[in-house]
């Protein structure tokens, strides 16, 4: 019987110690393994599968040609890196990738010496990559450092800040620029036009290269000279081809494009270009979802498809029926292109989510009036205040982790303006598998002490609705509104919208004992534990606030007055947030009041389902509970 092969490879490698034992022609095979496994393992253990899928090829040849972890690999974003991790150590617990207690789906040092740097944002690698090149400089070491970043990726600002410092400071930083033409949707914009038309010849570099190295060697040239010859050889390769380069013209030596599928051709390319001193691009050419078909032809749908038959490439997707709640981000979707019907000065804003997010409804239907700017959340922000300076009412949608990008473009560009303008927060609160990087849990605290900004949470799909139409109106200045990820509760929630009072409350259950104040859709679990608290003797009044700024006075003066005892619950960092802005109201009006505030500890909070986390952090129906009888 003919022995079986398969894995036969990847079953002996723990560490890129064991992968350099293999011979440069057996890469191809262990490729190929590697991206079965993957697409295993993701099968019935969902994650990012198509980034993932495209750069198997690349991290093979990384962890082939360097000495990780001596040398530094800085990965952008994360959703690229899974073969990474399973090159490294984890492949025997990789079934626990994004599992509450299992590895994180994204790079983190504190998970491995192999992860160099954290990676859940975009745009960070140049930068960060860039200042370990020059730590390593100013330790005298002979340590590499690679920053291996997306096309979709390099349309944040802070990608282009690094590759200006990059160019004028001593380093020796490669950068590997992975072109695939794709964020999680499609890269907009004219960077990906550029890097289309953007060809360098592989002789040309070949031959320049071998050059460069002769001329050091027998002295005609030296290293210090090495600005001044690249200058000049960039000026006199722009005359000869009529084509100028980004990044030459920055200084920065280019090599490619490279075809990112041929692992021996990488591993060449790899080895030649990296002995070279300065900072250097090596643009490779990728494609997302490599290896399986229906990722391929669907790389949106395949970012993050759950779980699917790979035999057929079936997604397994439980069904919908018609009694189950949507989606806060579809009826967010659904509720603008309404808005935007009714009101021609309504357009839609996102950096690079419009699936995510659901704009992709409006992009749909009214594309003229749907911007995706690309992966810029300042920029999105920005622009979004220069629409609304000019009579627009932009709905900017970013979610709530990626919004802390933006502080300062809130600040100064919106708020300080008082722009009529609306910032939607999805993923506000726990978002689960993704992890600290993802949680939304510091919006409440942060932009509260904003002047200017109106700041609300629905209970509800309903709510939502009702303060999205509200938000619309003019006349309210810059109003956040902030949902979570996932479903609401109520399966029937389009109906008529109606105008909310700005700063006010309502009370949804009368109670003598314990007034619990809760603000956003974490109410619903407080009203659940409030039922078990009532059939357990207490009398307890729950206020659905709506509002974190304005704060409604008229009922936190009724619970001043009335309660001794009072709960606070949030979906967010419990300092500075919504509970300390109750404490607050109660110390400057002399209340003498008892208050329990339950919302995110003061630590970043780890991956895993959100009831898990929920459970974990005493925020579940039995954790509220539990507070609530203490005041029995």
């Amino acid at each position: 019987m003919e022995e079986k092969t398969d894995d036969r490879l990847l079953l002996n490698i723990e560490y890129p110690s064991d992968l350099k034992k293999l011979k440069v022609e057996q890469l191809p095979q262990l490729c190929d393994e590697v991206r079965r496994f993957i697409i295993d393992e993701l099968s019935n253990n969902p994650g990012h599968f198509a980034a993932s899928l495209g750069t198997v090829e690349l991290t093979v040849a990384l962890h082939y040609v360097f000495d990780t972890p001596e040398d530094r690999i800085v990965w952008d974003v994360g959703h690229q890196a899974y073969t990474h991790k399973i090159l490294t150590g984890r492949r025997s617990v990789f079934r626990t990738n994004r599992k509450f207690r299992g590895i994180c789906g994204f790079p983190n040092p504190k998970e491995s010496k192999y992860d160099s740097f954290i990676a859940g944002h975009a745009s960070n690698s140049i930068s960060a990559a860039l200042g370990i090149s020059v730590a390593q400089r100013l330790f005298k070491s002979s340590r590499q450092t690679v920053a291996v970043i997306g096309d979709g990726a390099m349309t944040g600002g802070l990608a282009f800040e690094g590759l200006n410092n990059a160019s004028f400071c001593d380093n020796n930083l490669m950068i590997i620029l992975n072109d695939n033409h794709m964020a999680i949707d499609h890269v907009v914009g004219g960077l990906s036009e550029y890097l289309v038309k953007l060809t360098t010849s592989q002789t040309y570099n070949k031959w320049r290269n071998k050059l460069y190295k002769l001329c050091l060697r027998i002295g005609l040239i030296k290293e210090s000279q090495r600005e001044g010859l690249i200058r000049m050889n960039n000026s006199l390769k722009a005359v000869l081809t009529s084509q100028h380069n980004l990044f030459e013209g920055l200084n920065i030596r280019y090599f490619g494009p490279v075809d990112g599928h041929d692992v021996i051709q990488l591993v060449k390319v790899l080895r030649d270009v990296k002995d070279f001193n300065g900072p250097k691009v090596l643009h490779i050419k990728t494609k997302k979802g490599k290896g399986f078909k229906p990722a391929e032809e669907s790389a949106t749908e395949w970012h993050a498809p759950g779980k699917f038959d790979k035999n057929t490439g079936k997604r397994i997707i439980p069904p919908i029926t018609a009694d189950m709640p949507p989606l806060f981000q579809d009826v967010f979707g659904h509720t603008l292109v309404e808005l935007a019907r009714m009101n021609d000065k309504v357009v839609g804003v996102t950096p690079a989510m419009p699936t995510g997010c659901s704009m992709s409804f409006l992009m749909h239907e009214m594309p003229e009036r749907t911007f995706d700017v690309g992966i810029a959340e300042g920029h999105a922000v920005t622009f979004s205040a220069g629409l609304a300076k000019e009579g627009m009412m932009p709905f900017c949608n970013i979610y709530s982790s990626f919004m802390q990008r933006a502080y300062d473009n809130v600040i100064h560009d919106v708020a300080l303006q008082n722009l009529d303008m609306v910032i939607c927060l999805d993923r506000a609160g726990l978002v689960g598998a993704d992890g600290a990087t993802h949680h939304g849990a510091f919006d409440m605290a942060s932009f509260r002490c904003v002047p200017n900004l109106t700041i609300a949470s629905p209970l509800n799909e309903i709510e939502l609705r009702n303060l999205m139409f509200t938000a619309q109106e003019p006349g309210h200045g810059p109003f956040i509104i902030r949902y979570p990820r996932g479903k609401g509760v109520i399966a029937d929630w389009h109906k008529p919208m109606e105008r909310v009072e700005v700063g006010t409350g309502v009370c949804l259950r009368e109670g003598t004992d314990v007034a619990l104040l809760s603000i956003g859709p974490i109410g619903n679990r407080a009203a659940k534990a409030i039922s078990r608290a009532v059939e357990a003797g207490m009398s307890i009044a729950h206020y659905d606030m709506r509002f974190l700024k304005p704060l409604d006075e008229k009922i936190l003066h009724e619970v001043g007055q009335r309660f001794k005892n009072v709960v606070t619950i949030e979906d967010g960092a419990k300092n500075g947030g919504f509970g300390s802005a109750v404490l607050e109201f109660f110390a400057d009006n002399n209340y003498s009041v008892q208050v329990r505030r339950i919302g995110l500890p003061d630590h970043f909070v780890e991956h895993g389902t959100p009831d898990e986390l929920y459970t974990m952090l005493g925020m579940n129906e039995d954790g509220i509970l539990k507070v609530l009888l203490e005041f029995k």
